[in-house]
């Protein structure tokens, strides 16, 4: 009864925080000038605000440390400094993001400052300790500080990259990040033997969080994520370490997105272009731009998508499954790239000769 009082007092707590953040960060966008511009990567016809990633920071945060006067059983000895870490790491990427909205900042400054965060992580005890082999079932030996530093740095890079360059559609970036963060609550809360109730909180007032920044951003968008997506990102990739090495479950639900990712920065550096710029060379853009769906069917099917594949890592333990099942989706996926190019290179070739 006590762990049920827990989820719903933190879920609330979150939702209620972030419903009460949006205004406020919609007015702190129009006040100060931090909007997104007219004609822009987007192609908004009005300038939106773009501190939206403000309400999930602030719902976050609030019922993570309202959670720690839950009097819950907690396994974890090391999980107040974890804590800890994931609110320093998270304040830190969350303001680098406003400077972000605000000044513009270079690809330089942009991957130091997520360094500097991944490494705050790592010295609050938040790192890849070790893998479970798809092939064997069995987890590897321990890694020397190097290859675990190098690997934690990478994840958490690569994860606040990921839903940053998702974020380009209403609703996208935050669904996605909800299923995974929901995905994660229910792996610790109910598949783990025995549950980790204390840590399957922390995804359950993200989850509770992106809820209340949902209801203001799903299409049509009242409010921006804005920067806040590289703190979304930076969430998801430490709590999936806490949570047990959970990459695995975040590579099934994020898998779509992360494709995407690294597609775009082959085709980029292919052409000749810089693999961090931003354009419109993105999945959901390119369905957008070819007139395929609308912004709301298709936020619909990325959350169908990594629903799907979410609830595969929920129902099945077989590392080998999900290996299997994570290929399976890479194959699917870049199918689906192929069609959607040749898709545009046909209505290319049709405006060209008209």
């Amino acid at each position: 009864m006590l762990r049920l009082y827990a989820f719903v007092i933190v879920f609330n707590v979150a939702l209620a925080t972030a419903l009460l953040a949006v205004p406020l960060a919609r007015y702190l966008s129009f006040r100060f000038g931090i909007t997104s511009v007219p004609g822009g990567r987007r192609q908004e016809r009005i300038a939106m605000p773009k501190l939206g990633g403000m309400a999930i920071f602030v719902g976050f945060t609030a019922a993570i440390i309202l959670a720690q006067f839950i009097p819950i059983e907690r396994g974890d000895p090391f999980e107040i400094v974890r804590l800890s870490g994931l609110i320093l790491g998270g304040t830190m990427i969350f303001f680098l993001g406003v400077v972000d909205d605000i000044f513009g900042l270079n690809w330089f400054q942009i991957f130091l400052g997520q360094i500097l965060t991944s490494a705050i992580a790592i010295i609050f005890q938040i790192f890849i300790a070790f893998f479970n082999n798809p092939l064997t079932g069995l987890q590897t030996g321990e890694w020397s500080p190097i290859v675990t530093v190098a690997l934690t740095m990478f994840w958490l890079v690569l994860m606040m990259n990921t839903v940053n360059l998702v974020d380009g559609s209403d609703g996208l970036a935050g669904g996605v990040a909800l299923i995974a963060a929901l995905v994660l609550f229910l792996n610790s809360a109910i598949r783990q033997e025995p549950p980790q109730t204390s840590v399957s909180l922390l995804p359950l007032a993200l989850s509770g969080a992106l809820v209340g920044f949902l209801l203001h951003n799903f299409y049509p968008a009242r409010v921006y994520l804005g920067g806040g997506a590289w703190f979304l990102g930076y969430l998801l990739g430490a709590l999936s370490i806490i949570g047990g090495a959970k990459m695995a479950t975040i590579l099934l639900v994020m898998g779509l997105p992360l494709m995407d990712l690294g597609w775009q920065i082959v085709n980029r550096v292919r052409h000749g272009n810089n693999p961090f710029r931003g354009d419109r060379g993105h999945l959901h853009f390119r369905l957008l731009d070819n007139g395929i769906f609308t912004p709301r069917q298709i936020a619909l099917a990325y959350y169908m998508i990594c629903a799907f594949f979410g609830f595969l890592t929920l129902v099945t333990t077989s590392q080998m499954f999900k290996f299997i099942a994570f290929a399976f989706m890479l194959i699917c996926i870049a199918i689906g790239f192929i069609a959607v190019g040749r898709i545009s290179a046909l209505q290319d070739d049709g405006g060209v000769s008209s």
